[in-house]
């Protein structure tokens, strides 16, 4: 529901639904994260995954052994973000243009969704999903999946976490193959250091870095961008 009004900043069409636009977003956001949150949570023992902070004593210091580390990470992956699409606007191919003029608060209500809901789909089902099917095939001594499963999750994962923004990214520009490349690039930055968080971390860590990532490009850089033009 938090990213609805980001997206209709930026599709300013999708108004045009009223009402139901929020209907059904709400009811395909119960009946999808009501199934990948009980898969994800199902899975998550079978692969030796921990969740502190989520489950387990001494959460809050848990919170805290995380917390630094992941804003940090968080941070950095906004940086690369930034970086990776310098590189791309050098071939006329960049998007945050379209952001620049979003209101602050809209740009920090979408924080929470990619922070929550895209890393409970993307690492807690997706991934441990992915890793659950690679184990049935090989595991270590110790019954743990193997790391290369783990990689294997954690790219395959930021792969479609990219492509599933390809879908907002056509009613802003004509797709491409660069637009596409552009898409899992710099998602996959993203998420190959959220994927390396859940699972060394915890989901939590994940879900910290993912927003600060969001923060950096959805709030700051508009906010710099904006400054100097």
């Amino acid at each position: 529901m938090l990213v609805i009004p980001y997206q209709v900043a930026l599709v300013p069409e999708l108004a045009e639904m009223g009402v139901l636009l929020y209907v059904s977003a709400f009811i395909q956001g119960v009946v999808i994260f009501s199934v990948v949150t009980f898969l994800g949570l199902l899975l998550v023992g079978k692969v030796g995954f921990e969740l502190p902070v989520i489950e387990g004593e001494n959460r809050w210091e848990n919170l805290k052994s995380v917390l630094k580390p992941s804003i940090l990470l968080g941070l950095l992956s906004g940086v690369l973000i930034i970086l990776a699409d310098i590189a791309f606007q050098a071939m006329s191919i960049s998007l945050f243009q379209e952001a620049i003029h979003v209101p602050v608060w809209v740009a920090f209500l979408a924080s929470f969704y990619g922070g929550i809901a895209e890393e409970v789909l993307m690492r807690l089902f997706l991934m441990t999903l992915i890793i659950w099917l690679l184990s049935l095939f090989k595991k270590t001594k110790d019954e743990a999946p193997a790391n290369w499963s783990v990689w294997t999750a954690i790219i395959l994962a930021s792969v479609v976490f990219g492509l599933g923004h390809l879908p907002l990214t056509s009613e802003l520009v004509g797709l491409t193959p660069m637009v596409v490349v552009r898409a899992i690039v710099l998602n996959g930055i993203g998420g190959v250091i959220f994927g390396w968080l859940y699972w060394k971390k915890g989901l939590v860590a994940a879900m910290i870095a993912h927003f600060s990532t969001d923060i950096v490009l959805h709030i700051i850089t508009p906010m710099i961008v904006r400054a100097f033009t």
